[in-house]
């Protein structure tokens, strides 16, 4: 994709960068696949997140498009580095005014590991004194633009942060409940789960209706980073036009499935109504207060059944919660025939009180400081 005017495309038309999407530690292969299917070039999967190579019209549509990224990073510049009065001179070589404005605040967070320079608030402060000597704009710490160095080995990669606020506020969810799954996490167990946006999904703990709302977006083709900003907009590579040319480029469908979120709690279902129509999928979605002893699979074709329930991080939790997931279990399995089911949770135990049929699980995951493992099903008999 190449930029029709302006001097972005003066910046970038000779050279391609390295394009880092951060993901949760353990979903990287997941993300990897998604950013392949959306045309991306040869991505890999590297710890923490994915890596391909593109210019800034890359980084705008991986911000507007990737539903798994909680944030896109591009890299400017990697030296080798062992001493502070080194990074100081080579940070001055790096030809920030490419990408920074002298007129917008800046910051700058470092980490160090395995290296000789091993005070992370000092290598940030040599390089945003660069910054200020060479190009003369300000920094501030509550700055939006935000440059990234990482010492790893002797070996210092600096990057500028793209996106801004995290990827996963989608700019529709003004209510959440408590410890509620981030939107991108939630597209990632979806695909992990095998949806694609063709069946039906049913949370019959939807809290403020994450997973019914990402999943009804995918099925609909609605950009997540449709109806929010982005860092990369103060940036001297944008092309504003370009950039509107990009967003309003439409490939909205009606899907032909729908969409059902259900709660015991009639504020999770106030909450999550009032997210859909903010995210303009209300038309394909419905929500409910009922228990989940009250739970039936809605009329039409099988597909998955997905929830993030309570995990209980206390011993009397798990037993009292205990007889909830096998309440679950013998709901899904007597009422949900031929749908798969994906149960988000911190304990095996919970889990497997639904005595559903799991397949293999993949290692858990980091969510809300503990660590929570996807369990799934292939279509119930």
């Amino acid at each position: 994709m190449s930029l029709s005017s302006g001097h972005a495309n003066e910046t970038t038309k000779d050279e391609d960068f390295e394009i880092f999407l951060a993901t949760t530690p353990g979903l990287e292969d997941v993300l990897c696949a998604e950013v392949r299917g959306k045309g991306f070039p040869r991505p890999r999967a590297v710890p923490g997140g994915v890596i391909f190579k593109g210019g800034w019209p890359e980084v705008w549509r991986a911000n507007l498009w990737i539903r798994g990224a909680g944030r896109v990073l591009a890299r400017l510049d990697s030296f080798r580095v062992v001493h502070l009065a080194q990074l100081d001179a080579r940070a001055r070589r790096v030809p920030w005014g490419r990408v920074l404005r002298p007129d917008v605040a800046f910051r700058v967070e470092a980490t160090c590991a395995g290296s000789r320079i091993y005070h992370s608030g000092a290598a940030a402060e040599r390089i945003e004194t660069a910054i200020r000597d060479t190009l003369g704009a300000p920094s501030s710490p509550d700055a939006e633009i935000l440059v990234r160095a990482r010492i790893e080995r002797d070996m210092c990669t600096i990057s500028v942060d793209t996106s801004g606020e995290p990827l996963h506020k989608r700019g529709y969810k003004e209510a959440v409940n408590l410890a509620p799954m981030r939107e991108t996490m939630a597209s990632l167990f979806l695909r992990q789960c095998g949806y694609d946006g063709s069946e039906p999904v049913v949370d019959p703990m939807c809290g403020s209706g994450t997973f019914v709302i990402e999943a009804a977006e995918i099925a609909a083709r609605l950009n997540p980073g449709r109806s929010r900003h982005f860092a990369f907009e103060k940036f001297m590579t944008f092309d504003a036009a370009s950039w509107q040319r990009m967003r309003e480029a439409k490939s909205m469908r009606v899907p032909a499935a729908r969409f059902y979120g259900s709660d015991r709690d009639a504020g999770a279902i106030a909450m999550s109504r009032a997210n859909a129509e903010r995210a303009g999928v209300t038309g394909f979605t419905e929500f409910h207060q009922s228990t989940i002893s009250e739970l039936t699979a809605p009329a039409g074709p099988p597909g998955l059944v997905i929830l993030n329930p309570p995990y209980g991080t206390r011993v009397g939790d798990r037993q009292q919660l205990s007889s909830l997931y096998r309440a679950l279990g013998q709901t899904l399995a007597s009422r949900f025939s031929g749908w798969r089911v994906g149960i988000i949770t911190s304990e095996p135990t919970l889990a497997h009180a639904t005595r559903l049929p799991f397949l293999p699980t993949t290692a858990p995951v980091p969510h809300g400081g503990l660590r929570v493992t996807l369990f799934r099903t292939g279509p119930l008999a």
